[in-house]
């Protein structure tokens, strides 16, 4: 069974990078049909979808914050990861690593809270 577990800093300044990890257990972020992606929640706000990237490492973002995101893997350790550039407040949110098959949703992380503040 695919367990997932963000990490990273839970406090980055303005016009920082945030960079966040997602650990996955229970199954390899490089099966066939498998996607990994990372959505946010603003406080007082919906969900958004920022990106994922595939089994084969294709990477896909949402065209809202394309310039700014990117997702990348490490596959000795069974981990993708995000990097946000140039973060201002609106960025603060919980960040959800998620686990995708065949593109639907099957499995969220915890979630964690990054609050952009100086």
């Amino acid at each position: 069974q695919v367990q997932l577990q963000e990490s990273g800093p839970g406090l980055v300044k303005p016009s920082q990078t945030l960079s966040l990890t997602c650990t996955v257990s229970g199954g390899s972020i490089t099966t066939n049909s498998y996607y990994w992606s990372w959505i946010r929640q603003p406080p007082g706000k919906g969900l958004e979808w920022m990106g994922a990237i595939g089994d084969s490492g294709s990477t896909y973002y949402n065209p809202t914050q394309k310039s700014r995101t990117s997702i990348s893997r490490d596959t000795s350790k069974n981990q993708f990861t995000l990097q946000l550039s140039s973060v201002t407040p609106e960025d603060t949110a919980v960040y959800y690593c998620a686990f995708l098959r065949a593109w639907c949703l099957e499995l969220w992380g915890q979630g964690t809270l990054v609050t952009v503040s100086s």
